[in-house]
């Protein structure tokens, strides 16, 4: 993952407020996770960082911007709105095993804290389970391949397997 550790052992108690705005880190965690996403509009994070006592930090702000995500209907790409506020709270590791890497650390008595991280993981919790262009998508056609939101395929419609072809006509009384 790409990182972006951001000194705060010199940010006052009040906090003090970041934007965040280096497309770069974006594509790069993109093309290293392989997500087929392209930017459409600027992704820009806006957020506070109030240091909490001598271990941890709490992390307030928002994420705001669009992507071009893949339709999972139709497989077109569409524009997709992030407006995510997000509030975080990472503490120091105290020695012991941690699922992943640490989000914060001590180096050379200065505390800092791994914005890409919670950046990246906010995006990540931003983006929709299903990309669909459109609640009315009406996807593919199975058997030319048709997006049938431009209109209709040439596909004959399915009968169904000829051997069962006796029952479509039962009546069971």
């Amino acid at each position: 993952m790409v990182e972006f550790w951001l000194t705060i052992s010199d940010i006052a108690a009040e906090g003090r407020g970041f934007t965040f705005d280096d497309q770069n880190f974006w594509r790069e965690a993109w093309r290293e996770f392989k997500l087929g996403i392209r930017p459409d509009r600027d992704l820009v994070a806006e957020y506070t960082v109030l240091p909490q006592s001598d271990d941890g930090a709490l992390v307030r702000g928002t994420l705001k911007g669009s992507v071009l995500l893949v339709c999972d209907r139709c497989a077109e790409p569409f524009p997709f709105e992030i407006d995510a506020a997000f509030d975080a709270y990472e503490q120091l590791p105290d020695g012991e095993e941690t699922d992943g890497e640490p989000r914060m650390r001590l180096d050379n008595g200065q505390l800092q804290l791994d914005m890409g991280s919670i950046l990246w993981e906010e995006f990540a919790l931003a983006l929709p389970f299903k990309p669909l262009c459109g609640e009315d998508c009406k996807g593919i056609c199975p058997g030319c391949g048709a997006n049938l939101n431009t209109g209709k395929c040439t596909c004959k419609p399915d009968e169904g397997d000829e051997r069962l072809a006796v029952f479509r006509d039962l009546k069971i009384k």
